[in-house]
């Protein structure tokens, strides 16, 4: 088998076209540099879900090992707001998330950056909570430190897990191992490009009382 390795010029290229593809993002004010598949975003943008989206553009191409997103949020005088109107706009956006148990989150502001705590029973709870903010105007930066409470079936989650990436239509279940260490499942193998490695991570954190997910996957596409 051929593992065909593309240069860092041609994921910069790749980088940048998906950045100008993207309505979102005024592609226009970031720098891209990449070195051994690594991409580096650099510049500013008017809000926190312009940051995100870059972010977000960037892992989607294609062999992208991983991305540091150095992208600095510079609101617009518009945007500006206080930080117990922005707190008041946080909370507002997480309970009317059904998926977010906003009673039992804390919320912090400070200088427009706001810090997420409190504990909920699944993975996938602690990213859709910061999800459910990342539109709001006058953020700057997100620290989620949300909990998951550990309430694991130990004899079966390797299992569950397993079956999980055997269902989903965009992961080769073959080539992943799964182990689990306490609340903590770790994965092993190859996968064909970053959206099965993120796919391969929403299998796992959709089970129940999984605190943290240790990425090992590689990246090998086949031509």
């Amino acid at each position: 088998m051929t593992i065909y390795t593309r240069t860092d010029e041609e994921i910069q290229a790749d980088v940048l076209e998906e950045l100008r593809w993207d309505s979102r993002i005024q592609s226009n004010e970031i720098g891209v540099t990449v070195k051994d598949g690594i991409v580096t975003l650099t510049g500013s943008v008017d809000s926190y879900l312009q940051q995100m989206a870059a972010q977000d553009a960037a892992h989607r191409v294609r062999t992208v090992k991983a991305v540091a997103n150095d992208i600095e949020v510079r609101l617009p005088g518009f945007a500006e707001r206080t930080d117990a109107d922005l707190a008041n706009a946080v909370l507002n956006a997480l309970k009317w998330d059904a998926a977010v148990p906003a009673d039992t989150l804390e919320v912090t502001v400070s200088q427009g950056w706001v810090t997420l705590k409190g504990e909920v029973e699944f993975g996938f709870q602690k990213g859709d909570a910061e999800r459910a903010i990342r539109r709001l105007a006058g953020i700057k930066g997100v620290s989620n430190q949300i909990m998951v409470k550990p309430h694991l079936r130990p004899t079966e989650l390797k299992q569950d897990i397993e079956r999980a990436l055997v269902r989903n239509a965009q992961t080769d279940a073959r080539q992943i191992s799964v182990e689990v260490q306490g609340s903590t499942v770790i994965l092993r193998g190859a996968v064909r490009s970053y959206a099965e490695k993120q796919a391969a991570e929403d299998c796992v954190w959709s089970a129940p009382g999984i605190s943290d997910v240790e990425d090992h996957l590689v990246i090998s596409p086949i031509p």
